[in-house]
């Protein structure tokens, strides 16, 4: 008995050591599983290969509508099974539409593109000696369209200077179209986040103040906001920077201004997080902590006035989620719903396809699941 004792000993450890680096990060408990992509994801968690990246809108017809890697809109009539092209630009030699971008349909049915223009992008060049690019170039762009996704209009530059992503964008209850955008800023080089505003579906747009936050770096500053309108009519915008929280700012006129400005007390590694109002009320924010679970430490990078002026955490191995009943105030405990052992898993966008069923992809890691969110909170 003791010698098969051994023997059973010896195959577990076997077991587990040639299960792979995710089915160790998972735990010897079965509560994980593999994408098709070798990526850990939690148990109540759902892969979905092959799948075209977000963010997604719902047409009227109850078709899907994304954005192809470049210079098409695509249409899913079978829950993106297939798609269907459509293009958006007229010369596609002169447009070309990069990952970190927002889409939204309005209430009225007008289909919103905010994007960068990767066909302008041009002259950046870091300098490490004065810290920045000066003449960096990658513009900001908005286009919509009024039948569907099908054709593409008023197409705009809404400014030249260095946009680093576009990450968001939402109607509010009057009405108003507001989208998170980008510029770099010189002498030292660092970031900063607007908003630009819409009352008309698209047509116009009105830039919010800047927020410039200080920081060097060609990671440096403020960057890469995502925003939610709260219950009380302000808009919170949470502002990912190198200063291990995200940072937070509110606008009372439908962010056409933002002057309450701050830490938040959501720690966060230098990643972009997104949050979304669910059809339950709820908010939901999905991004990078400062540290993997249970851990007090990861290797941090910058304090150069290169990537950053101070050292900061890069951790993108953990995507986790968690869900707020009251706008924000309190928080259900993260859950880390994909791991990995090397490489990473950023910049997500978050789908709720039906009540309650969130489609989760991300531009970084090509993670592609789908969750039910009365599997994390109940009710």
């Amino acid at each position: 008995m003791k010698r098969l004792t051994n023997t059973l000993i010896v195959i577990s450890t076997l077991v587990a050591l040639f299960a792979g680096p995710d089915r160790l990060l998972a735990g010897e408990d079965g509560e994980g599983k593999r994408t098709s992509n070798g990526i850990w994801i939690e148990r109540r968690v759902e892969d979905m290969p092959d799948f075209e990246m977000g963010p997604f809108i719902r047409l009227e017809d109850g078709a899907i509508l994304t954005v192809d890697k470049a210079q098409s809109a695509l249409i899913s009539q079978d829950e993106g099974k297939t798609w269907e092209k459509h293009a958006i630009f007229d010369d596609p030699s002169k447009y070309a539409v990069r990952p970190e971008r927002a889409l939204l349909r309005t209430r009225n049915g007008a289909i919103i593109l905010a994007f960068m223009n990767d066909r302008e992008r041009a002259n950046w060049k870091w300098d490490p000696k004065i810290s920045d690019s000066p003449d960096a170039q990658l513009p900001t762009y908005a286009v919509r369209s009024l039948d569907g996704g099908k054709t593409w209009q008023d197409l705009q530059k809404l400014h030249g200077t260095w946009t680093g992503a576009i990450r968001d964008m939402i109607q509010t209850t009057n009405g108003n179209v507001v989208f998170t955008s980008m510029m770099l800023l010189h002498d030292p080089g660092r970031h900063s986040v607007l908003t630009y505003t819409s009352k008309d579906d698209g047509k116009t747009w009105t830039r919010s103040n800047i927020l410039d936050l200080g920081g060097v770096g060609h990671h440096g500053g403020a960057t890469e906001a995502t925003l939610v309108e709260l219950r009380d009519g302000r808009l919170w915008k949470l502002i990912r920077t190198n200063w291990k929280v995200f940072w937070q700012a509110y606008s009372d006129d439908g962010g056409l201004s933002w002057r309450t400005i701050g830490p938040s007390t959501i720690d966060a590694s230098s990643a972009p997080g997104m949050l979304k109002r669910l059809e339950s009320g709820r908010l939901m924010l999905v991004w990078n902590r400062y540290f993997p679970e249970g851990k007090n430490e990861y290797p941090l990078s910058g304090g150069d006035n290169q990537w950053s002026e101070v050292p900061v955490s890069n951790h993108r191995l953990e995507l986790s989620i968690m869900f707020s009943d009251d706008d924000g105030k309190k928080w259900s405990t993260p859950v880390v719903i994909a791991r990995r052992e090397k490489g990473w898993i950023a910049y997500p966008y978050v789908f709720e396809a039906r009540s309650g069923e969130l489609w989760i992809t991300t531009m970084q890691g090509g993670l592609r699941v789908k969750l039910n969110e009365k599997d994390f909170v109940g009710g």
